[in-house]
């Protein structure tokens, strides 16, 4: 069988196993459109879009494309309660930065995710797209009934990925410690979750039946034809579009990717709250280095929010949180249509093989 058939594609609906992940903000309909139509599936970051949102994007995907796509939500663990003192201290911390960018204290304001997310799985179950992949967690798969014909969880540890079949999911994305981005883990400390691609996806391929996607580090054909090598069924890939011409973030965050130098990624709470891996900037040493306490995930989050939007504005990326992978000096500024034809004759080149 080639490369590119295999029980991943035909249970995705797609032509060649490869997964534009999920990402917020990056992933317009423009560049999941483009993505499905050049044969992979696009995948839309929706954990944060309110309802009425969420099911416009879905409509101007659709207005794009008629192929596969998913759509990716949070399985919201329980929000937690800031120690005492945290919030004022971490504002502290950022005060630098607000004055950097003329901006006056923030007033954080926590989304009762609860609720957001039994709106959000109602405009699915309305909308239907043709994949659900979630993260965090594992929701209510029952409450989703026909929601979606195709369900993928995300798995950093072996546990993970056998909860999630347990759970009934049909693929599990095994998400390498490389990965950029927030870490999916939601079983154990997340130190202990800090396993490489090379390492964790054999090992969940050998734990569980359903198809496995490869994600963290994966940035070229070559990266896809050893996620296959090691028995996965597909790659996801994330860093690898954000530079991308259909992408949605700032221009300086697209130029960044690419001139990650020697200092490279770090894994980090001071984002959101959550574990992610972004590249190293003054804001990110500085908050690392302040010793405050962080406020737990989503609060961070809104601390740190207008700071991140105010310097994309400006072009300030030291001043910046800019989510990447360990792959990113390989990110190449193409046309997502063009990226994908590339990716899939690299992996051929690789394999040395046609499709």
């Amino acid at each position: 069988m080639a490369w590119s058939r295999n029980r991943l594609t035909e249970l995705l609906g797609v032509e060649v196993p490869i997964v534009q992940a999920p990402m917020a903000s990056v992933a317009t309909p423009e560049l999941v459109a483009a993505v499905s139509n050049a044969g992979g599936l696009g995948s839309l970051g929706a954990a944060m879009l309110p309802p009425d949102t969420l099911r416009e994007v879905i409509a101007a995907i659709r207005s794009l494309t008629d192929r596969p796509f998913g759509v990716n939500l949070f399985a919201w663990p329980p929000v937690g309660t800031a120690p005492p003192g945290a919030v004022d201290a971490m504002r502290d911390a950022l005060r630098p930065f607000r004055e950097r960018l003329d901006l006056g204290d923030p007033d954080p304001v926590v989304p009762d995710v609860r609720r957001l997310i039994e709106d959000q799985l109602a405009v699915l179950a309305d909308e239907r797209p043709p994949v659900f992949s979630f993260t965090f967690g594992i929701p209510d798969l029952a409450a989703l009934g026909d929601s979606a014909d195709v369900v993928v969880g995300t798995a950093t540890t072996v546990a993970e990925a056998r909860a999630l079949e347990q759970a009934g999911v049909d693929a599990v994305v095994a998400q390498g410690s490389e990965a950029g981005g927030h870490r999916g883990t939601f079983l154990g400390p997340f130190e202990s979750a800090l396993v490489g691609t090379m390492a964790l996806v054999p090992q969940v391929v050998d734990a569980v039946s359903v198809p496995v996607l490869a994600a963290g580090g994966i940035m070229d054909g070559r990266g896809i034809a050893a996620a296959l090598a090691l028995g996965a069924d597909g790659a996801q890939l994330g860093t690898a579009f954000i530079a991308c011409d259909e992408s949605g973030v700032a221009a300086v965050h697209k130029q960044a990717i690419a001139e990650i130098g020697d200092d490279g990624t770090v894994v980090t709470d001071r984002y959101s709250g959550r574990p992610a891996r972004v590249a190293r900037t003054q804001l990110v040493d500085a908050l690392e280095r302040s010793g405050a306490a962080v406020p737990p995930f989503p609060l961070q989050s809104a601390l740190t929010r207008q700071i991140h939007a105010a310097s994309a504005e400006r072009g300030d990326r030291e001043a910046m949180f800019l989510l990447a992978g360990q792959g990113s000096p390989l990110a190449r500024a193409l046309p997502a249509a063009d990226l994908v034809a590339v990716l899939v004759a690299e992996t051929e080149a690789a394999f040395g093989a046609r499709i």
